[in-house]
């Protein structure tokens, strides 16, 4: 094996990453950490860009190695998929339309909000007592929520907080809020390739230890401290 092939979407979701260029290549925190764990490995990447809800499928069937693309390690995943330790940690924002007054959970009652189906986002969105959670899936659905939003279709959406809180300076949105649920993420890999999620668990912590690891968060996040000093989660069961 000299090429890792890892399932992504894609879209314009920065600083966690921007689309794919010309040449293939992906800018971005996740694709700078993808690289640096290939290059302990020795392995080159390559890219296979596919829906949302096509990655974890792919991984399943062998039709990809792994999935590198925000998947919050939720049970609903870990029934698919393994994953190995996180290489992030986020939590949560809502996000409304400019001007809107809502500010805490409670303001959401009778609103439309948009989330990921099957994510980490949905289980909060459905945690707002008399929100109308919209599920949203498909190859293009992070723009798809954020342009429903723009346009009435929702009231507000639901992503990972480093994505959703820049786009409180867009003269389109405000940031209702943001929960702090520490959602872990970690690369998904098929239960039966135990070997390569041991390999790049093994990197990961390699990185994690010497630093580089750090340097890649900082220069992508420099705002977001860096979340993986002490262990989070757990290394047993389909999870590590």
């Amino acid at each position: 094996m000299t090429t890792l092939r890892l399932a992504c979407i894609d879209a314009d979701a920065p600083p966690l990453f921007d689309p794919v260029d010309g040449n293939g290549r992906r800018t971005g925190y996740e694709p700078a950490a993808a690289e640096l764990i290939a290059a302990r490995m020795g392995l080159e990447i390559e890219w296979v860009v596919m829906g949302w809800d096509e990655m974890l499928p792919a991984v399943r069937d062998h039709r990809v190695d792994a999935v590198w693309c925000g998947q919050g390690i939720i049970p609903e995943r870990q029934a698919v998929v393994d994953f190995t330790r996180p290489y992030a940690v986020f939590d949560e924002t809502v996000l409304v339309r400019k001007g809107d007054p809502a500010r805490t959970p409670k303001d959401l009652a009778g609103y439309r909000v948009a989330a990921i189906e099957g994510s980490a986002n949905m289980a909060l969105a459905r945690t707002f007592d008399g929100a109308i959670v919209v599920p949203f899936s498909g190859e293009n659905v992070y723009a798809d929520m954020l342009a429903a939003v723009a346009d009435f279709s929702v009231d507000a959406m639901v992503d990972d907080d480093v994505v959703l809180v820049p786009l409180g300076d867009d003269p389109r949105y405000d940031v209702a809020f943001t929960v702090p649920t520490r959602n872990p993420w970690g690369i998904g890999v098929a239960k039966d390739n135990p070997d390569l999620r041991g390999q790049l668990n093994s990197a990961l912590t390699s990185v994690i230890a010497d630093g580089s690891l750090r340097e890649v968060w900082n220069t992508w996040m420099p705002t977001l401290d860096f979340p993986l000093e002490q262990p989070v989660g757990t290394t047993t069961g389909s999870m590590a």
